[in-house]
């Protein structure tokens, strides 16, 4: 029997033309909005994010400061809700017609994204997804704790690779010939080892530079409409997700 062949796809910017870490927020805020002051924590990690004095990781688990003290049974009804009833509506209709065609050529589809896995994992369901490898979170069992740990670190650069080759059955085991039929989604140069692990690298909305890398490399650039015009759309955006006053 043939081997099969996959498609990996980032999430955020890629799937989506927005941070899911804000548009799940701006998710929960509409149903929760006293929840915003909780924010107020965040903004000195913002702020030494900004100049270097905290990482990546530790600016993830302070930005989710807002949840603390949710139960966890309210948390992962929200993650479903905002899976099924938002994320789905705002995917690209683009990427989601890829999806659907690999599905029907009979790949494996398998999304990796640094984005939480308590809502990803939800993503993945709604949008078809096999697999989903995404960033663990220890949450505990009763409520959101308020920095909570990220055991194996934030899945993002190498770690999407380390993470896929362990938790997706038959990718370690695929040759060389077999990676070349395969295909890699994302935004972001970032994901530079996941688009050279496979055949057929996809682009979405990329920097100048990484449009450049395509050029070199081969790889396809897509450009599907979005609801902003520029960067500093995007950044408007955000900032309106992160205080609950986005629509839905």
């Amino acid at each position: 029997m043939a081997a099969r062949s996959y498609a990996f796809f980032d999430l955020d910017h890629t799937l989506l033309p927005f941070d899911t870490q804000a548009l799940f927020c701006n998710f929960v805020l509409k149903r929760e909005p006293w929840r915003v002051w909780r924010h107020a924590s965040f903004i000195l990690v913002a702020l030494m994010r900004g100049v270097g004095l905290v990482d990546t990781e530790t600016a993830k688990r302070a930005f989710l400061g807002y949840l603390r003290g949710m139960p966890m049974e309210r948390l992962r009804r929200y993650a479903r809700d905002f899976a099924e009833h938002c994320v789905t509506r705002w995917a690209y209709q683009d990427l989601q017609a890829e999806i659907l065609r690999h599905r029907h050529q009979g790949r494996v589809l398998v999304l990796n994204t640094a984005s939480p896995e308590f809502y990803a994992k939800d993503i993945a369901h709604a949008l078809g997804f096999d697999y989903c490898v995404a960033t663990q979170m220890e949450l505990g069992e009763d409520r959101f704790p308020a920095m909570p740990r990220l055991p194996t670190g934030n899945n993002k650069f190498e770690a999407k690779i380390t993470a896929m080759l362990e938790s997706v059955p038959g990718v370690a085991e695929m040759t060389e010939a077999q990676r070349a039929a395969c295909w890699s989604y994302t935004d972001s140069s970032a994901d530079i080892p996941l688009l050279e692990f496979a055949g057929n690298g996809i682009l979405v909305h990329p920097s100048v530079r990484l449009a450049l890398m395509a050029d070199e490399k081969g790889w396809t650039i897509l450009h599907p409409a979005r609801p902003y015009g520029s960067k500093l759309g995007d950044m408007w955006a955000v900032v309106r997700q992160m205080f609950g006053v986005y629509p839905e």
